[in-house]
């Protein structure tokens, strides 16, 4: 595939967290999985790809990511099947962090919550209780204001 200059430096970036933020159809995504794999088949400092972090805005989204990257590593796979190191990536995708940016916060809680003094039965609130909490804090908020 040829890339423009700026989805070149997307894919040669290193060393450095990177935001990639482009309108739909832009070849986003293409990139992306571009610089993964390079990331993976670096000679000097191979990267495990349950290593990385995906982030992407819906679980759509995260699921075509995860989809083309496996492709992505079968394809050079196929063409170096006696690589040991793109064997491993291809059992480890299944627990690479592709997700969303809510599914990774959940993770991360999930992980941590006794660092942050929390229970660790929450859950999260579906709409109608996020509702009903809302109109409790603002009935709250009126009465504590009424009353001063």
């Amino acid at each position: 595939m040829k890339w423009t200059k700026e989805q070149q430096d997307v894919i040669d970036f290193r060393n450095r967290d990177i935001l990639v933020s482009a309108a739909a159809g832009s070849g986003k995504t293409a990139v992306l999985v571009a610089r993964i794999i390079q990331r993976i088949l670096d000679p000097q400092n191979p990267v495990d790809i349950d290593r990385l972090l995906v982030v992407t805005f819906t679980k759509a989204a995260a699921a075509e990511m995860r989809e083309r990257i496996g492709a992505a590593i079968e394809a050079e796979c196929e063409k170096d099947p006696q690589n040991t190191h793109l064997r491993r990536q291809s059992a480890l995708i299944h627990n690479a962090m592709i997700t969303t940016i809510d599914s990774f916060c959940l993770f991360v809680v999930r992980n941590h919550f006794e660092e942050i003094s929390l229970d660790p039965n929450f859950r999260i609130a579906d709409e109608g209780e996020i509702r009903l909490l809302e109109q409790d804090v603002l009935e709250q908020v009126f009465e504590d204001n009424y009353a001063r």
